[in-house]
């Protein structure tokens, strides 16, 4: 893919030699784009060689990786940030001042954080579920790893503790299934609560319609709702009106705030300010800021470490799962003496023909 790049586009080189890169052309700072197992090694070589890293989602394939970074940067005073673009999107910069502003009255008690994600698209997926070798099966989260930590660091971005509980339910769909794929969980469904009780749910899914991508926190007072797709960012007033004007002044204030949300987006476009990414320029940019005047970084390494933590304990809850069900399975086929068996290691003397049912 560089090679290819450095053919269509004025780039002066092409290396395919990270250490000959970083002696050569003595970058400043490296953007790491490569596939999720190797981002790791290349960012700690950057690192201890001196230069700025910016890493593309997901981080690092587990927390203890993602802590070892941010020591490494701390301990070399480098900056460090991953490419969570989401989070600076027009829309939910307008609802990060909203909080701080403190519209919700308080710190959060509850948010919801939606991702859907179109397996037809045939740029990706269908690579994916067509390649048995693909790199995305080798990651330990598989399709999810590469993919939900947009939707948890705008959890992770609002919880007060470093080690939250997380109860993690996840399946492979009904529509993959159909077609054999029998390993990419692409059903996710997640319960998260820190030490304040401040609680948030996680949903992903690859079948849902319409494929949201929204984000709700609600405080004591009041709540806010981002529609990432569309650009909305809508206020959720917490006081209701008396009697049945409650059922008639909210649908003019929803109005009022859609026609706000347009109006908004509308001039951003005349300003050339409403890139399809626009989160990834302003994240960019920030991160630039930080390392030329010392500004604070746009993502704090506290968030880049305890979202890698909540998603480790949600895929070693999904593989704990899979084994359980792995386990039933091969019950399921062999009979055994329940006093004795294991499900690695059924009954040798089994009769044929006797019942598996557990007594």
């Amino acid at each position: 893919m560089a090679e290819q790049l450095y053919e269509r586009f004025p780039v002066k080189r092409c290396f395919i030699d990270l250490p000959e890169l970083i002696t050569e052309a003595q970058p400043d700072v490296v953007h790491i784009t490569t596939p999720p197992e190797s981002h790791f090694e290349i960012a700690r070589f950057c690192l201890e060689h001196g230069r700025h890293v910016y890493v593309e989602k997901p981080f690092t394939l587990n927390a203890e990786e993602a802590a070892q970074l941010v020591s490494l940067a701390t301990e070399k005073r480098l900056k460090l940030t991953v490419g969570h673009n989401n989070q600076f999107s027009h829309v939910a910069r307008r609802l990060r001042e909203l909080v701080d502003a403190g519209y919700l009255g308080g710190t959060p008690i509850h948010m919801e954080s939606y991702y859907g994600y179109d397996l037809s698209d045939p740029s990706y997926a269908r690579a994916l579920l067509t390649d048995s070798r693909h790199w995305v099966r080798r990651l330990p989260g598989q399709l999810l790893q590469n993919i939900i930590s947009h939707g948890i660091a705008r959890i992770a971005e609002f919880l007060s503790s470093d080690n939250p509980q997380v109860i993690a339910q996840g399946f492979v769909s009904p529509v993959l299934k159909r077609i054999g794929e029998t390993s990419i969980v692409d059903e996710l469904r997640v319960i998260i609560r820190d030490e304040d009780r401040t609680t948030a749910y996680f949903t992903f899914s690859s079948q849902m319609r319409p494929a949201v991508h929204e984000f709700r926190v609600y405080g004591p007072k009041n709540g806010l709702f981002l529609d990432q797709n569309h650009e909305i960012v809508l206020r959720l007033r917490g006081a209701k009106f008396k009697s049945y004007a409650d059922h008639f002044v909210p649908p003019v204030l929803f109005a009022k705030q859609h026609l706000k949300n347009l109006f908004e987006n509308v001039t951003l476009f005349l300003r050339r300010d409403f890139q399809m990414d626009a989160g990834m320029k302003y994240l960019i940019e920030s991160f630039y800021r930080s390392i030329r005047s010392e500004a604070p970084l746009p993502i704090p390494y506290r968030e880049i470490v305890l979202t890698a933590r909540i998603m480790d304990a949600i895929f070693d809850q999904l593989r704990s799962t899979r084994s359980i069900s792995d386990c039933d399975e091969r019950m399921d086929s062999v009979a055994f003496d329940t006093t004795r068996a294991r499900c690695d290691e059924p009954h040798r003397n089994a009769p044929k023909g006797s019942s598996n049912a557990i007594g």
